[in-house]
C-alpha cells in the first residue's frame, strides 16, 4: 500500500528539486513478518464458550460434581452390597469394618444405598434441567426478539408458569401412577422449572436485539433461526449456563423433598428415600449413621452447584470479576485481602539519604 509522505518541490525553471525523501513509502500488511490476528478454530471458540468455568470456585464444583456423576454411572461396581441386600446379623449396627456406614433396621447397608440413591439424584437432576433450559431458551429468546402481541403473548405464558405450584402438581400427576418412573418425574420438574429462565434469557435478548451487530444481520436479511442461534445464543451462554445449574438445584431438592414426604414410591431409590425410611423407622436423632450421609450428600452437591452458579456469576459480572482478579493479583504478592491497611512501599537508603539532603538545601537556600 502507497502512502504520499511528502509534497513535490519545484523550481523557477519547473524541475523537481530533490528532498532526500522518497514520494511514497510502502507498508507491508501481509506477510510472514507481520503480525496476524488469530484464525477462529472450532477448538477456540469452544474454549471461549466455556471459558466461565476457568476460576477457582466452578473448577472446584465441577470436580464435586463430577465425582458424584462417575459414583452414579460405577454405582454397581463400587458399591460393596446391593441396595436391598439384607444381613441379618447386623440390625441398625453403628459404621465398622464390614459396613462403613451402618446398617438399617433390616440389616441394609447404607453406603450401598447411597451409593445406588446417587443415580436416581443425577439422573432426574439433569434430565429435568435439559428439559427446562430447552423450553426456557426457546420462550425466553424469541419472546425478547419478536415485538407486538407475540412478544406480549410469550411473556403472559411465562408469568403464569412462575406461580404455578411445582410440588402439588407432582404429587397430583405421581398419584395417576402406581409406580411412577423417574422420567415422568424429571418430565414435571422441568416443565414447571423453566419460567424463571425465560424471564432472564427475555430480558437480556431485549438488550441485544438493537446491538449493531444485530441490525447488520438483520440488513443482510438473515433468517430469523440464524440470528437467533449463531449471532444471539453466544451471547447469552453464560446465562443460559448459570440458569441449567439453577434448574439442576431445584430439581435435587424437589425430588429429595417429594420423597421424603413419600410421594415418590420407595422403590425408586435416592437419598430422599432413605431420609424417609429413617424417619418412619424412629433413626432420628440415636441412629445418625442412618441419615446424617445422605443429608451431607444432599448438602454438598448443592455446595457444589452453588460454587459453579458463583463462579459464573463472577465471569459475567465485570465488578466481580475484576474484584477476584485483584484479589488473585494481591494473594500472589504476598498481601493480605482483607489487611484494611494500605501496603506503603519501602524507599531504599540511598533514595532516602537523596531526599533528606535536598530538603535540607531547600530550607538553608529560604534562609
Amino acid at each position: 500500500m502507497s502512502v504520499p509522505t511528502q509534497s513535490d518541490t519545484t523550481a523557477p525553471d519547473g524541475s523537481a528539486l530533490a528532498t532526500g525523501m522518497p514520494e511514497t513509502a510502502t507498508f507491508r500488511t501481509t506477510g510472514p513478518g507481520v503480525d496476524q490476528p488469530p484464525r477462529k478454530t472450532f477448538w477456540s471458540q469452544t474454549a471461549q464458550a466455556f471459558a466461565m468455568f476457568r476460576n477457582r470456585k466452578s473448577i472446584a464444583g465441577l470436580i464435586i460434581l463430577g465425582v458424584f456423576v462417575l459414583v452414579a454411572i460405577f454405582a454397581p461396581l463400587i458399591a460393596p452390597y446391593g441396595p436391598t441386600q439384607k444381613d441379618r446379623s447386623a440390625l441398625r449396627q453403628p459404621p465398622s469394618l464390614e459396613h462403613w456406614l451402618g446398617t438399617t433396621h433390616m440389616g441394609e447397608d447404607v453406603l450401598s444405598q447411597i451409593i445406588f440413591g446417587t443415580r436416581g439424584v443425577v439422573v432426574v437432576g439433569f434430565l429435568s434441567a435439559i428439559i427446562a433450559t430447552l423450553i426456557a431458551i426457546t420462550i425466553g429468546v424469541i419472546a425478547g426478539y419478536v415485538r407486538g402481541w407475540k412478544s406480549e403473548s410469550l411473556s403472559a405464558l411465562t408469568n403464569v408458569f412462575l406461580v404455578i405450584p411445582g410440588i402439588p402438581l407432582i404429587i397430583i400427576v405421581a398419584s395417576q401412577f402406581e409406580n411412577p418412573p423417574l422420567i415422568v418425574i424429571a418430565a414435571v420438574l422441568g416443565l414447571t422449572g423453566w419460567a424463571w429462565g425465560a424471564r432472564v434469557l427475555r430480558a437480556q435478548t431485549m438488550s441485544l436485539r438493537n446491538r449493531d451487530f444485530i441490525q447488520a444481520a438483520r440488513a443482510n436479511g438473515e433468517p430469523l433461526r440464524r440470528i437467533i442461534t449463531v449471532e444471539m445464543l453466544p451471547n447469552l451462554m453464560a446465562l443460559i449456563a448459570s440458569s441449567f445449574v439453577g434448574t439442576v438445584t431445584a430439581a435435587i431438592l424437589g425430588l429429595t423433598t417429594l420423597a421424603f414426604i413419600g410421594v415418590i414410591p420407595v422403590s425408586n431409590l435416592n437419598w430422599g428415600t432413605i431420609l424417609f425410611w429413617a424417619q418412619q423407622n424412629g433413626a432420628f436423632p440415636r441412629l445418625w449413621w442412618w441419615y446424617v450421609p445422605a443429608g451431607l450428600c444432599i448438602a454438598i452437591i448443592g455446595v457444589a452447584l452453588s460454587l459453579i452458579n458463583f463462579g459464573i456469576d463472577e465471569y459475567v459480572n465485570p465488578r466481580l470479576r475484576s474484584a477476584g482478579e485483584r484479589a488473585r493479583a494481591m494473594k500472589k504478592k504476598g498481601l493480605n485481602v482483607n489487611d484494611p491497611v494500605t501496603a506503603v512501599r519501602s524507599i531504599p537508603t540511598t533514595a532516602a539519604s537523596t531526599a533528606d539532603t535536598n530538603d535540607e538545601n531547600s530550607e538553608n537556600t529560604k534562609r
